[in-house]
């Protein structure tokens, strides 16, 4: 049995260019003048714990808690409102006769949110994990295994998703397979060569691409 196992932001919704703008914006607001082209690199990827973690460590210093709050109320407000799926994203799931779960470093909170507000619920139902599950975020494999552990599925049986170099590199800690994805709008040239570097294969631009990437690793296994 094959299972797919896609990240969520970045890969099923298009949200890491809000995400990343508003952590820029905190950051900048707190001293620690940032771009959002810099937060992807400093935050893309990981969990909220290892978010903050690593954001106090840029500060030196703990991020007032009103701050904190304040600033994740105005990003839900902001996903709302525009946050929408990767283009193709549903016509590509559709074309894949497997398995499927997501995996995601979010919150279980903003997954849901996430997922149904771009209608894409629906396609996954109960089976979405988050890193709060978990001991350990990506880098480590710790999420992808117990996605596959929770449906019965061998490591070796699943292919992952992923849209940062975080995340490939977990999936390929846990013995997986894994396409890199970088045709979100935060996505570029440098992302995909860094997710190549990190162990994607093939990086695709397109999730009309991503039936054929996934049958080739069909075939292999």
């Amino acid at each position: 049995m094959t299972l797919l196992i896609f990240d969520c932001d970045g890969v099923l919704v298009d949200s890491e260019h809000l995400a990343c703008a508003a952590l820029a914006d905190l950051m900048t607001a707190l001293g620690h003048s940032m771009t959002a082209e810099d937060a992807m690199l400093a935050f893309a990827g990981r969990s909220l714990k290892d978010v903050l973690a690593r954001a106090e460590e840029l500060l030196s210093r703990p991020i007032p808690k009103d701050m904190g709050e304040r600033a994740a109320i105005e990003l839900t407000a902001r996903f709302r409102r525009e946050l929408k799926a990767v283009a193709g994203v549903k016509d590509a799931i559709a074309a894949l006769p497997y398995g499927r779960c997501v995996a995601s470093s979010s919150t279980p909170d903003r997954l849901m949110l996430s997922l149904e507000v771009t209608g894409l619920s629906p396609l996954f139902g109960d089976n979405v994990f988050s890193a709060v599950e978990v001991a350990n975020g990506k880098p480590a494999p710790d999420l992808f295994l117990l996605a596959a552990q929770r449906l019965g599925v061998e490591a070796a049986s699943c292919i992952v998703i992923e849209d940062s170099v975080l995340g490939v590199k977990a999936a390929r800690a846990a013995g997986m397979a894994v396409i890199g994805f970088a045709g979100g709008s935060h996505a570029n040239q440098d992302l995909a060569e860094r997710l190549a570097a990190a162990g994607a294969e093939p990086v695709i631009h397109s999730m009309a691409r991503l039936p054929a990437a996934v049958e080739q690793w069909v075939r292999r296994g």
